[in-house]
């Protein structure tokens, strides 16, 4: 029915006979002008191409250097492969026939330059969609090699630190390049090692490609910032996951090479031979052997080694909640960058479009077997859709007809585990709670059991085992909701908060859905999976992220992987023109206090911070952001102020670092509460508290030890405490907060808003299919762009 009324709609439009036939009058104006345009048409017949408009085809294209001349905001992501098109049909023919034909591979470690011919300890990489076929054999680093290579990567013998930004930027437009050529080669060995179906692995070496491209030029646009001095932090370690095998472990290393860093890349040993074909990818491109090693490990005894050295300056981890907190607890230093689980949910409102609504939830559940951190697990239906027989047997049907079965087979949908079901998601295929009903019963295959149909299960209750817990699978819980309201609840009960969609016609309910519901990546009316690089830059909240929680694939990514140090510029900086009167104001009145605690030197860096923040608060934080404005779908990039931020004083702290964190959450909106021990700065904070009376929302205090924080801490009253100093935060202290997920921000105050502000707020993507089966409605005479 949508299509038909697409179709009546653009016949009917002004330059179609339809809209006229029923008034025609031969000789009339409009007789006139449809006369003309046939004669037009008939003319332009001889000029009408008759090939095809889409010309990608996998078995010829090349890949030469392109202008390098664009920046970060102006990301053209990379195509996915078009398997309509015949050639690219063949091309992924072959791309089986090879694999099935492939000789067994056989990876080392690459230790300090060098292949690790030592290592003694060999595994097997075995195919899920045939596990008793052997694809390949790698071995794993042993301790003495584990130390050798943390030791290289600290050293830093190459120097990588001291290369510019734009040094390196070139090094990865190579390093995409090569990806490019390598596709067909990517693919073949996440199909065989990660059971990934060709379209999702192919997807994924788009992404890997975008990742460089986009990360190499956001870091030259920070390092061209006057007032700010960025250097890399380090070393830093990468632990990737075998659910996206290249992806994610391509981000990674990618933005952490761009930011100046030294790689240790610790893949997953599920899918080991994946990533050492695509470090080989960044070796043939320019990155050296010593700048990025290759350290596959197995067991927990490695990963211990690594995680646990004081030499690691970074960890940018891909896995688990628990892995994630595990992890916390063995590094002593490092910074950890963890994009972790997500339990999410799709809401169905009785206002939907509920065919359209199957289609995508089906997407979005069971697309690469379920094993997505992005996956919809929970399906919250309005309780006319819950009851609507018609809807339930469409989505049983429809889930029940996706073909299962081996990567190999190119009519295959839903492809293999990486394992057979263990755990919790075993517990979900074979167990039922006691209100619970199989709408689609999940079958193991007794043949491999890492084959597992759909399941979806009616009357899952709040707080039940199903509702709370992440199965990384293909088993689908319903609930059922009496409104959106409680259907909201019962999404935002479950402590994750990574990906959310809603399918509902009612802008009125998207309105309220978007500002109520507590996910980092948002989606109406379309999949919840499958986010692209600066279109919907990917990151969660809550239990989904442990860390500053900042977006993978985003213009801010880069900077957790720098430290940074702001400068005074000679640059007139003048309060009275600031675009938030209340800062302007607060400062102003700051500065002629005449305070002696506020000395001349604080008194411009004041200045200029307050204008910095001022300034990039108008820019970038108190605006939303779409850098593609596609036909169809709005990307929205925006940012939420922090409302349980605490800015915890200390005794140490200089007057103006305090200023200039209340000025930072003011500036983006974030309440500004001041915490502090008795005796500490209590004069000068009591002014400061009351040069902000004006604000619609007044800087408060609480006098409080460390303890007494910690005990709101463990009444959820706080999610991120801001330091001025790394030394200002004690350890037992630190090892609380993090152990109820609060993120301690200690990083140095700075005079540059793009920087600082960043500790005030969450990141949140928004991404919204407003079209209806290709009509744009009223929005049809916006200028957008073609999506490729």
């Amino acid at each position: 029915i949508g299509y038909l009324v697409r179709r009546l709609d653009e016949n009917t439009g002004p330059s179609n006979f339809l809209r006229y036939a029923f008034h025609l009058k031969p000789g009339s104006a409009n007789w006139v002008m449809l006369r003309q345009k046939f004669i037009e048409s008939f003319e332009l017949m001889e000029h009408l191409p008759d090939s095809s408009r889409r010309t990608q085809n996998r078995t010829t294209e090349a890949f030469q250097s392109t202008l390098d001349n664009w920046r970060w905001d102006q990301l053209v992501n990379e195509p996915d492969t078009d398997f309509s098109l015949p050639d690219n049909a063949r091309w992924a023919q072959e791309i089986i026939a090879s694999g099935l034909q492939a000789e067994p591979r056989v990876v080392t470690p690459i230790i300090a330059g060098e292949e690790d011919t030592q290592a003694t300890h060999l595994f097997n990489s075995t195919d899920p969609s045939q596990p008793n076929q052997y694809v390949g054999t790698w071995t794993a680093a042993e301790e003495s090699a584990i130390d050798v290579a943390l030791k290289c990567a600290a050293d830093d013998e190459t120097s990588w630190r001291k290369t510019t930004a734009k040094e390196r930027s070139a090094i990865l437009h190579d390093v995409a390049n090569e990806i490019r050529r390598s596709r067909r080669d990517l693919i073949e060995i996440a199909l065989a090692e990660g059971g990934k179906i060709i379209p999702e692995a192919d997807a994924e070496v788009s992404e890997a490609v975008d990742f460089v491209e986009f990360y190499r030029k956001s870091v030259v646009h920070i390092e061209e910032m006057q007032d700010l001095s960025a250097r890399p932090r380090g070393m830093a370690l990468v632990i990737s996951p075998w659910n996206f095998p290249i992806a994610i472990p391509c981000g990674g290393v990618a933005a952490a090479l761009a930011a100046g860093n030294t790689v240790i890349l610790k893949p997953s040993s599920e899918t080991v031979l994946t990533a050492r074909r695509l470090c080989e990818c960044f070796w043939e491109a320019g990155v050296p052997k010593k700048v990025l090693q290759f350290v596959p490990c197995r067991g927990a005894a490695g990963g211990v080694q690594l995680t646990a050295s004081d030499k690691v300056d970074s960890i940018i981890f891909t896995g688990s909640t628990a892995a994630a907190r595990l992890i916390q607890q063995q590094t002593p230093r490092a910074c950890l960058l963890a994009e972790t689980g997500g339990k999410n949910t799709t809401i169905v409102t009785t206002m939907s479009d509920r065919e359209q609504a199957v289609k995508h939830v089906l997407h979005s559940a069971f697309g690469h077997s379920g094993q997505k951190c992005s996956a919809t697990s929970l399906l919250i239906l309005e309780k006319g859709v819950y009851q609507d027989e018609a809807f339930l047997e469409l989505l049983r049907d429809a889930a029940s007809s996706l073909t299962v079965g081996s990567a190999w087979r190119l009519e295959t949908r839903i492809g293999p585990l990486i394992n057979p079901p263990s755990g919790d998601l075993h517990k979900a295929i074979v167990n039922l709670e006691s209100d619970e009903s199989w709408l689609l019963e999940p079958r193991i295959d007794k043949n491999n059991r890492c084959l597992v149909s759909p399941g979806i299960k009616m009357g899952v209750t709040a707080n039940s085992f199903t509702h709370q817990t992440e199965f990384f699978g293909p088993v689908l819980g319903v609930m059922l909701a009496e409104s959106l309201e409680h259907a909201v609840t019962l999404a935002n009960e479950t402590g994750y908060g990574l990906t959310a969609g809603i399918e509902t016609l009612d802008d009125r309910e998207q309105e309220y859905w978007k500002a109520n519901i507590f996910a980092g990546n948002l989606y109406v009316n379309r999949p919840t999976t499958g986010a692209i690089v600066l279109r919907q830059p990917f990151g969660g909240f809550g239990a989904s992220s442990i860390g500053a929680g900042i977006k993978a694939g985003g213009p801010n990514y880069v900077t957790q992987l720098m430290k940074f140090r702001t400068s005074l510029i000679d640059v007139a900086a003048d309060l009275k023109n600031m675009h938030n009167q209340e800062l302007a104001e607060f400062g102003t009145t700051l500065l002629e206090a005449r305070r002696s605690d506020i000395k001349a030197t604080a008194k411009q860096i004041i200045i200029q911070a307050l204008t910095s923040y001022d300034e990039y608060a108008y820019r970038e934080y108190n605006r939303v952001h779409d850098h593609f404005h596609l036909i169809g779908q709005d990307n929205i990039r925006r940012y939420l102020p922090v409302e349980d931020l605490v800015i915890r004083v200390t005794q140490q702290d200089e007057a103006y670092e305090i200023v200039l964190r209340m000025a930072a959450a003011h500036a983006v909106g974030a309440r500004v509460m001041l915490s502090h021990a008795t005796a500490v700065h209590e004069e000068l904070l009591q002014v400061l508290i009351g040069f902000t009376q004006h604000w619609k929302k007044p800087a408060t205090q609480i006098v409080e030890t460390d303890g007494e924080l910690l005990e709101r801490v463990a009444r959820g009253e706080v999610s991120r405490v801001r330091y001025a100093r790394p030394s200002a935060v004690k350890d037992g202290t630190r090892t609380a907060l993090e152990a109820h997920n609060v993120v301690v921000m200690d990083a140095p105050v700075l005079v540059n808003g793009r920087i600082e502000l960043l500790w005030n707020v969450r990141e949140q993507s928004v991404s919204d299919d407003y079209h209806r089966y290709g009509n744009l409605g009223k929005r049809a005479t916006e200028i957008r762009v073609e999506p490729l």
